[in-house]
């Protein structure tokens, strides 16, 4: 059996969402906090809230408390975990052509 790298299910569900994926990719530009966040989002800020929870549980951001405001930002080793999965795909994707490529020409009969 092959050795895959285990699939970041949690990661791949939060970032599914259009939205969470928008939060994402603007705390991989600079870490924020909800306030500023939610300024720039057509969502409220609770809801900003509650998609980073699911972010942060995913693994994908982390926190850190700055004065009565919390940052967030992109957290390096769930993002990661998910290039290893997604390499994984690219790596079997590239053998199997591998082995296509030098199989020996079939002969007509």
């Amino acid at each position: 059996m092959a050795n895959h790298q285990p699939i970041p299910a949690d990661g791949l569900a939060a970032l599914a969402d259009r939205t969470r994926r928008e939060i994402f990719e603007r705390l991989v530009d600079r870490p924020q906090a909800v306030g500023e966040l939610a300024r720039e989002l057509p969502v409220s800020r609770p809801a900003v809230s509650q998609h980073l929870k699911v972010l942060k549980s995913a693994g994908l951001v982390v926190d850190a408390a700055d004065g009565a405001r919390r940052i967030y930002r992109a957290n390096p080793e769930g993002l990661e975990a998910m290039r290893a999965y997604f390499d994984g795909f690219w790596n079997r994707a590239l053998l199997a052509f591998k082995d296509v490529a030098e199989r020996p020409p079939k002969e007509d009969s």
